[in-house]
């Protein structure tokens, strides 16, 4: 993995991928979990957006790593920054299981035979609404997770900047 792209540290530009998309990837789980007609609608997308955001955690990690070597240990912010595909992991895995059982109930709906039409339609069932209520709950945890190892960072570059005089060009 190259460490720099254009004279930048990788890090520096993956880590806004993760700080963009995984608060979106947390936003969409948590939309498709409250409403299940967006989860129809849009659950392969949430599931495609937080499949990005997880994959792009570990090379933000590597990358992190790999800076590491040249700067020093940023200390708690390394620390974080490798709790956080554990946040991510579970998000996608109840993106997934909200599209599948999204999926599973429209499959229901379809009348087999002119008969199966008169049959009423498949509402939320236990399981769904159980792991909608354990999306929001993880969605929520990697917000916080994603502010967390985010803010740790910004503090370890930009600690003292604001007591920097500056400088007349």
């Amino acid at each position: 993995m190259p460490e720099f792209v254009n004279g930048l540290p990788l890090h520096a530009l993956v880590v806004h991928a993760v700080v963009v998309l995984l608060p979106i990837a947390c936003l969409g789980v948590i939309a498709i979990a409250l409403r299940s007609s967006w989860r129809a609608r849009y659950g392969g997308l949430v599931v495609l957006v937080t499949t990005v955001a997880t994959a792009a955690v570990p090379v933000a990690t590597e990358s992190g790593d790999n800076l590491v070597r040249r700067l020093g240990d940023p200390g708690e912010h390394a620390e974080l920054g490798d709790t956080l595909l554990w946040f991510a992991l579970p998000l996608l895995a109840a993106a997934v299981a909200l599209y599948v059982l999204q999926r599973r109930v429209a499959r229901a709906d379809i009348p087999a035979s002119p008969t199966a039409a008169d049959r009423p339609r498949v509402g939320s069932s236990p399981l769904t609404l159980f792991v909608a209520g354990v999306a929001v709950v993880i969605a929520g945890a990697n917000l916080v997770q994603v502010y967390r190892v985010g803010d740790s960072g910004a503090r370890v570059v930009w600690q003292g900047v604001q007591n920097t005089p500056a400088q007349d060009r």
